[in-house]
């Protein structure tokens, strides 16, 4: 059956932009406008189930391997369950938590076989084709303000496949690090090509998005890269105070300017959840339920999420779920430290630029929470940024 894994894994990577439209199924209003109809968006999550569920046997297989990450990432996972089943809605955010725990088949998939023949090689072919796909795609969509639904409620954003303009550039934070990456390692003149055109279509969607967050995001993503890889704190610090001068000169670009404020009100309201229910939280994916209940007489009438990623886990989950998200990423840097000092200059290369991916989709987190990042590229690209930092991954790309 093995066989099979390079389509299995190619194909996940390949369906990543249409994560998104999973928001469709679920009973809260979509913040934006989805290109993917429910019918399609259930069409995908199935296909995707049965790739997760063909993953699960090839994991149970003997000789079975226990991943160093498999502890960290169940107590995860069972914080989400445990919060779910003692919040104020379990049933609703099982979808999620569903889709969590095929993240995690995904993540171990990825540990336990990155070294299996033209899988490493059909993973970053799938991934740098489907990002620039996805960059132009959402380019000509701005420029042709089709379809004029999204083009309006995004304010001219960057859109694409994605429900908002920080999903895609959460999507590029780390699809942008990757594909410089692949283009200056790889040996394989068509994928050199892919990336470079990536790249270019990935940094204009990019900025065409108006992301602040995704912007200081990348600055961080790039500081951290030549930190690390160059040593060069002059540099590192100059991509930062460049990423943070262009939020501030552009900060109303395609924005509405009464939007600037209404994260205070929200982070209030989730502050106000975190009071109330400290220890388990008020249950994934419940935090739209509740926030009319305890949301300030002047703030948004809705709000689908906390805008900050760990104010989002410790209001939806609690000191439990918090706690959880810590430890399950400090075994993450851990594991990566130390596999790092053997890795090879390639392989050290991609790996960090995977790193440099999350550390930008972090700082995103801090004021906003992306639901595409969190389920559909951080789990994968842990696993990725570990197997490459230990496999001879620049041998065969």
């Amino acid at each position: 059956m093995r066989r099979f894994l390079p389509y299995g894994l190619g194909l996940t990577f390949l369906a990543i932009p249409l994560f998104p439209s999973f928001i469709a199924l679920t009973a809260v209003t979509i913040p934006g406008v989805s290109l993917i109809s429910p019918r399609l968006a259930v069409g995908v999550l199935g296909l995707m189930a049965a790739v997760v569920a063909y993953f699960a046997i090839l994991l149970l297989a003997p000789p079975r391997e226990r991943p160093p990450t498999l502890p960290a990432l169940l107590i995860w996972f069972g914080a989400a369950l445990l919060s779910s089943l003692l919040g104020f809605d379990p049933a609703g955010g099982l979808l999620f938590i569903g889709i969590f725990g095929m993240g995690l088949i995904w993540h171990f998939t990825l540990m336990r076989f990155y070294g299996e023949p033209k899988v490493a090689s059909a993973i970053f072919h799938a991934y740098v084709f489907s990002g620039a796909v996805s960059s132009v795609l959402a380019i000509l969509m701005v420029l042709l303000r089709v379809p004029a639904d999204q083009f309006t409620v995004g304010h001219g954003r960057a859109i694409g496949t994605f429900i908002l303009p920080g999903e895609l550039a959460g999507y590029l934070l780390i699809y942008l690090p990757v594909a410089f990456a692949i283009a200056r390692a790889t040996r394989r003149q068509s994928l050199r090509i892919l990336a470079i055109a990536g790249l270019i279509g990935g940094l204009i969607a990019f900025v065409m998005t108006f992301s602040r967050a995704g912007w200081v995001g990348l600055a961080a993503a790039a500081a951290f890269y030549l930190f690390v890889r160059q040593r060069s704190r002059r540099y590192a610090a100059a991509f930062l105070a460049a990423g943070i001068v262009a939020v501030l000169v552009v900060f109303n670009a395609h924005h509405n300017p009464s939007e600037n404020y209404t994260r205070i009100s929200i982070w209030q309201a989730g502050i106000e959840m975190v009071r109330r229910f400290p220890l388990t939280g008020v249950g994934p994916f419940v935090f739209a339920n509740i926030y009319p209940l305890v949301r300030l007489p002047d703030g948004d009438a809705t709000a689908f999420h906390a805008h900050s990623f760990l104010l989002t886990v410790f209001a939806e989950t609690g000191l439990v779920g918090i706690l959880a998200v810590l430890y399950a990423w400090g075994r993450f840097i851990a594991i990566f430290r130390e596999r790092l000092r053997g890795s090879t200059p390639v392989q050290a290369s991609i790996a960090i630029a995977i790193v440099s991916g999350l550390v930008g989709t972090w700082v995103q987190g801090l004021i906003d929470t992306v639901s595409v990042v969190i389920f559909g590229l951080w789990l994968p690209f842990m696993a990725l940024a570990l197997v490459c930092a230990q496999s001879g991954l620049g041998e065969e790309l």
